[in-house]
């Protein structure tokens, strides 16, 4: 689908797309199983507490939706497909995808695994137009994997990503680079769009009678601050305006790699927190072994029901990236922590990656045993996901 009514974003200036594949999980189990095409397909946590992480388009006419109790949708729509991902699956077309978008726009800025800012300031020239230029990168991206991207092209990152999910699945919009064009696009639409305006923002501005963008930038300054404090009607106003001088940058290594749950009842039993910490330590251990690190830091993450949050952490004098020795630590910064009242969230993270050389130690030389039982692991992993296999409670 192309919006055929959006006048061309100028050329001078920055020029910014946001590109997001859609329904990006269920799209490439579609893509590689067609038995799943044209039929309702959820991808989340199988558990009776699991979540939905995405679903297809099939499965959201039934009003299911990503971060949906995955019981919820089961209710909603018993006839789909449930599957639980196939995550390094996902990863292997992510990097395709920013190969992709490597090759189209000299500045990315990754914001998700299906996800990026490219700025193309001056490459749309070899195209002729913004338009025809995201029109060659989405016939790219489905020419090699066979799957579908939006566009949003505008002058900057907040209106790009406004623009990419207005016309989803599919979508192509071009936002006006001139103040005229900003606003005529902008305006009109919810102030839910807003970055920042979540539920509790969007009915304090109902209740003044500002239910648009376009009511949010006329409200005074100074009521604004009355309201929401100055920095945040700084912000708000700022927004309205569709002004963001954010420049697109690429990401740089990252400095932790960790994984939290939420959930729907709070955990009360240790033996049942426990299997979480345990869970989680293999899902941390998978990620930093595909990544090549080892961690000397490790970083446990606790909510209470009234949410009430610590951390802790414990650093090593050996890094380590196997599940049983984080496990272990976040067991013990967990009952160390003791907290009353029962748990709404737990993470753990790993930090501080250990040099180049460091990788290869593990108590003075990983003994063969060990390395050879978690490349099977992790074979297993690769092939079937990363759920595919786990340890008995340590």
């Amino acid at each position: 689908m192309e919006t055929k009514t959006q006048p061309e974003a100028r050329r001078e200036g920055r020029l910014v797309f946001h590109v997001d594949m859609d329904a990006f999980f269920a799209s490439v189990e579609q893509h590689d199983h067609p038995e799943y095409r044209g039929k309702p397909l959820i991808i989340g946590g199988l558990s009776g507490r699991g979540v939905v992480s995405t679903c297809s388009y099939e499965a959201r006419r039934y009003g299911v939706h990503s971060a949906m109790p995955m019981t919820q949708a089961q209710r909603r729509c018993p006839q789909a497909i449930f599957l639980p991902g196939n995550y390094a699956r996902y990863g292997e077309v992510s990097a395709q995808i920013f190969e992709i978008f490597a090759a189209f726009a000299p500045v990315v800025e990754p914001l998700s695994i299906d996800e990026a800012f490219l700025d193309v300031t001056g490459t749309e020239l070899l195209s002729g137009s913004p338009r025809a230029y995201a029109v060659r990168l989405k016939e790219e991206i489905r020419r090699q994997t066979g799957l579908v991207a939006s566009v949003g092209i505008a002058p900057n990152k907040f209106l790009a990503k406004i623009a990419s999910d207005l016309e989803k699945p599919d979508g192509l919009v071009v936002v006006p680079a001139d103040e005229a064009g900003i606003r005529a696009f902008l305006w009109p639409l919810p102030v839910r769009r807003i970055w920042g305006v979540g539920a509790k923002t969007a009915a304090r501005l109902a209740s003044l009678h500002v239910r648009t963008v376009g009511e949010l930038a006329a409200m005074p300054p100074k009521e604004l601050s009355r309201q929401f404090g100055t920095k945040t009607a700084e912000q708000l106003s700022r927004l309205a305006c569709g002004r963001d001088d954010r420049p697109v940058a690429p990401r740089g290594e990252p400095k932790s790699i960790g994984k939290e749950e939420t959930f729907l009842r709070d955990l009360v039993q240790r033996e049942e927190i426990e299997r979480v910490l345990l869970h989680l330590a293999e899902q941390v251990g998978w990620r930093l072994r595909r990544q090549g690190k080892k961690a000397r830091t490790i970083q446990i993450k606790v909510r209470r029901g009234d949410f009430t949050t610590w951390t802790r952490s414990r650093t090593l004098e050996t890094p380590t990236c196997y599940d049983e020795e984080i496990y272990q630590v976040a067991r013990s910064l967990y009952h160390a922590l003791a907290p009353a009242g029962g748990i709404r969230l737990l993470g753990i993270s790993a930090q501080n990656f250990g040099a180049a050389e460091e990788l290869s130690l593990f108590d003075g030389g990983a003994p063969q045993k060990k390395e050879n039982l978690y490349s099977a692991i992790d074979r297993l992993k690769q092939r079937f996901g990363e759920d595919i296999i786990g340890h008995g409670h340590i």
